[in-house]
Parts: C-alpha cells; sequence; structure tokens
C-alpha cells in the first residue's frame, strides 16, 4: 500500500476540478515518480466507460437478432436498418466529441458522455416491453443508441495525452480493446440475461418467445437494456471522483480544424476505415448474418460474440507488435491476411459450409483487431514525425511549439480517423442487406470487400509501408 509521502507525490499536481496543469511524460523522472500512476488510473476508468459506450452502441446488433422471436414482425431489411443506423449515428458523433475533450477535459466529458448513454437503454427497455411498439420507437432507439459510438474517440483523445511515446501503442491498444470487448460482452450476456426469471430492474413483465422446435418460454427482453443501467451511473461517479483532465490537452476548436488539411489524416482514415470500420460492421452483422444465411444454424447466433471477443484481445497485441516492429509493417501484412480470410469466406459460402464459414470471421476478426492497434500506433507517429522534421533548423523555442502542434495534431486525427472509420459500422451492414436482396445472399458484398482491402493494402505500402514511403512507421 501506497505510503502518504508516495500518494502525495502523484496527487499534489492535482488542481481544482480534477485539472493538472503541467503534464510532461516525456521526462522520465516526472513519469516514474508522479505521471505513471495518474496515467493508470485514468486509463483504468476511461476503459470502463468505453466498454459501456461499446456494449449500448452494440445492443442492436444482438437485440435485432432476437426480438422477432418475440412477435416484432420486421422485415430483414428493416432489422438491418436497426443494426446499421447505431454505428452512423456513432460514427458523426465521434467529431464532437473529440472536440469536447480538448474544450472541456477529458473527465467532465466522460462524465458526460457515459450519462447520455442512460437515453437509448431506456427508450430501448421500453420498446420491447410492447409487441405493438412501432417500428419508428425502435428507429429512435437506434439513433440514440448511437451515443455509445462517440465514445471510443473522446476516450482515445484523452488517453493519447498521458501516456510517453515510447508507450502509446500499448496504451491506446489496451484502452481501445477494454471498450471494444464491449461488443463481445453484449453479444454473449444479452442471451442470457433476458432468460432470466425476472426483470433486473423490476420494470415489465415477460414475453412470449417462439422456440425453434415450435415450443415457447418466458422471456425478459427489457434486461437487454436496464441491465446496462446500474453499470452506468457506477462508471460516472468513478469518473467524477478518479479521472482527470490535463491542460495540455485544451486546443480550440479552429485549431483542431487544421487537421482536415493534412493528407495523411485522410488517408489513415480511410485505412482505417478498413481495419476498424470491418471490426464494428462484421460485429453488427455477424449475429443477423448468421440467423439469415443459415436458419438451421440460428442458435450459433448466441456464439457470435467470439468474433467481437478475439477482434477486441487482439488489438493490444497489434499496438505492441507495432511498437516492435513498426506500424506500417503490421498493418500491411494484416491486411493481407484480411482479404485472404474473405476470399475464404465466399469459398466456404459456396460449399454450404457453416463451419468454415464461422472459422473464417474469427480469423477476419482477428485480423481487424491487429489491423486497429497497428494503425492508431501508426497516427501518433506519423503527425510528430511530419511537425519534427517541420522544426529542423528552427530554434528551440519553435521547435518546442511544433513538437506540441505535432502531439495535439495526432490526437486530434485520432478522433478524427475514428469518426471516419466507425462509418464500416453502417456500410457493412447495408452491404450486407443489399447483397442479400438483390443476389440471395452476401457474396456481391464480400467481393466488394475484397476489392476495398486491396485499395487500403496499396495506401498502406505507399506511403508508410515502401523503401521510400513518404513517413516509415
Amino acid at each position: 500500500m501506497a505510503t502518504a509521502a508516495q500518494r502525495g507525490t502523484t496527487e499534489n499536481i492535482v488542481g481544482k476540478g480534477g485539472w493538472i496543469e503541467k503534464w510532461n511524460p516525456e521526462d522520465p523522472e516526472f513519469w516514474e515518480k508522479r505521471g505513471k500512476p495518474i496515467a493508470r488510473r485514468n486509463l483504468v476508468f476511461s476503459i470502463f466507460a468505453e466498454f459501456l459506450g461499446f456494449a449500448v452502441w452494440q445492443l442492436f446488433s444482438i437485440v435485432g437478432a432476437l426480438i422477432g422471436a418475440i412477435g416484432f414482425d420486421f422485415t430483414p431489411n428493416q432489422l438491418f436498418w436497426l443494426v446499421a443506423l447505431p454505428p452512423l449515428v456513432g460514427a458523426f458523433m465521434r467529431l464532437p466529441y473529440t472536440v469536447a475533450v480538448q474544450i472541456f477535459g477529458g473527465r467532465a466529458w466522460t462524465i458526460v458522455s457515459v450519462l447520455l448513454l442512460l437515453i437509448p437503454t431506456t427508450l430501448l427497455g421500453f420498446a420491447v416491453m410492447n409487441p405493438d411498439t412501432p417500428y419508428w420507437v425502435f428507429v429512435v432507439a437506434a439513433i440514440a443508441g448511437g451515443f455509445g459510438g462517440g465514445n471510443f474517440s473522446s476516450s482515445m483523445t484523452n488517453i493519447n495525452y498521458f501516456f510517453p511515446n515510447r508507450e502509446k501503442g500499448a496504451a491506446l491498444g489496451i484502452n481501445a480493446a477494454g471498450g471494444n470487448i464491449g461488443v463481445a460482452v453484449v453479444q454473449l450476456v444479452v442471451p442470457l440475461l433476458i432468460t432470466l426469471g425476472v426483470s433486473v430492474i423490476a420494470i415489465g413483465g415477460s414475453q412470449t418467445r417462439e422456440n425453434a422446435d415450435g415450443s415457447t418460454s418466458q422471456i425478459f427482453m427489457q434486461n437487454a437494456a436496464f441491465f446496462w443501467i446500474p453499470l452506468i451511473l457506477i462508471s460516472a461517479v468513478c469518473a467524477y471522483f478518479f479521472m482527470n483532465s490535463l491542460r495540455v490537452s485544451r486546443t480550440p476548436v479552429k485549431e483542431q480544424a487544421l487537421v482536415l488539411r493534412r493528407k495523411h489524416m485522410w488517408v489513415m482514415s480511410y485505412i482505417y476505415i478498413g481495419t476498424f470500420g470491418s471490426f464494428i460492421g462484421y460485429s453488427a452483422s455477424f449475429p443477423l448474418l448468421i440467423t439469415l444465411r443459415f436458419p438451421e444454424y440460428a442458435s450459433f447466433a448466441a456464439l457470435a460474440w467470439l468474433g467481437p471477443l478475439v477482434g477486441s484481445v487482439s488489438r493490444p497485441f497489434g499496438g505492441w507488435l507495432a511498437d516492435k516492429v513498426g506500424g506500417a509493417r503490421v498493418t500491411f501484412w494484416d491486411f493481407v491476411v484480411m482479404i485472404g480470410a474473405v476470399i475464404g469466406l465466399l469459398l466456404f459460402l459456396r460449399l454450404e459450409s457453416f463451419s468454415g464459414f464461422f472459422a473464417m470471421f474469427l480469423i477476419l476478426f482477428t485480423a481487424t483487431g491487429i489491423g486497429n492497434g497497428s494503425t492508431y500506433r501508426m497516427i501518433p507517429f506519423i503527425f510528430r514525425t511530419e511537425r519534427a522534421r517541420q522544426a529542423e533548423g528552427h530554434d528551440e523555442e519553435t521547435q518546442d511549439r511544433l513538437v506540441s502542434q505535432g502531439l495535439k495534431e495526432g490526437a486530434s486525427v485520432l478522433g478524427f480517423a475514428g469518426a471516419i472509420g466507425a462509418l464500416g459500422g453502417f456500410f457493412i451492414p447495408r452491404a450486407f442487406s443489399s447483397s442479400i436482396e438483390s443476389a440471395g445472399g452476401p457474396q456481391a458484398a464480400l467481393t466488394a470487400f475484397v476489392l476495398f482491402y486491396v485499395t487500403c493494402l496499396a495506401l498502406t505500402w505507399w506511403y508508410y509501408s515502401r523503401r521510400r514511403a513518404e513517413v516509415s512507421c
């Protein structure tokens, strides 16, 4: 247990409202004596809030696959819209969430952003209790679920400031993985929660579910949403008492918007659609895709959580590996694996092999996780390197200013790229829906994904991986 003196070395730099005025993790002495304990504490509670954000964001990925059994007669196209809307809204929410951290501070915005999750959980919980609830109510709930998608960008932007450059890849990978795993957890626990013999917060009665064998059972679908409400409140309290805001993170909106002029912001955002966009898009689609494409294996939709799980736990490994051998190298080979996995999916769909289909998806999820970690290691490195090159030959004050600018640009791009990348969570479900409606299966969509991954591979090689790349990383 830390002594009072030891606690003082870490806490006496914290001012009113949890603000820290001076923060320099690149100073080894500061980092070891003061910075590391504070950074790690903020990382823990940032992960908790981000985990809940992802869980709420992806509620419809599993609820959409289950509500048909309790009397909601929605078409596959309507269900895919419910699955796709939270990622779409979440992608756009990531832009203001990124800006908000650099205006209000990480602590304050974490509290606000996690409390906003009460809106979709409450709406969805009441909606599923009545089979006569109109479709538009579910649409509103799905749109509100987009609040959960914004948490990722604000969390990553905030945590980026806390850690030194040599540890950013691992720290951001762990932070992102802790959030991403919320997708796996929600898909794992929701099928279990609804079978409890009681409403978790004593609101509403049971619903009758028609089982695959023709029998019926009583379930509490509202538990899928209401279960998260106490955890949301606990997270807000923890953020209030245990998180901090860094003065160095304060950046005017006009200054943040400068990154929109940087070429590499757009290149990395496009590449991030290929990694994170694939992760969140496949996570949203996987349970419903199993149910629609392999109805005889519909019960295996309850195992869809394995995909987001392997994608989440592999993300820190991708960040760690990128720290060791370079982010561009990892990302390049990652896209090679993703291309191979999607080709494998096409093969096993032709063979009508559910086991092969499921295995290829697990490989694909693993690759998306590794790529998520490696790309988020690349972004801070790219912008720090560009500003360092610009600083060469200038006086010390100018060099310090440009180095600080590189840090802030990298943090802003983490948020903006996260927003653009999240659009994959909308386009992938919609692509599957269009492919199934027009061609009777997901093959056309998967073929388009292969072509897209080839372009991501080419961009990674040209700008970052080849011998004379603009920014070798």
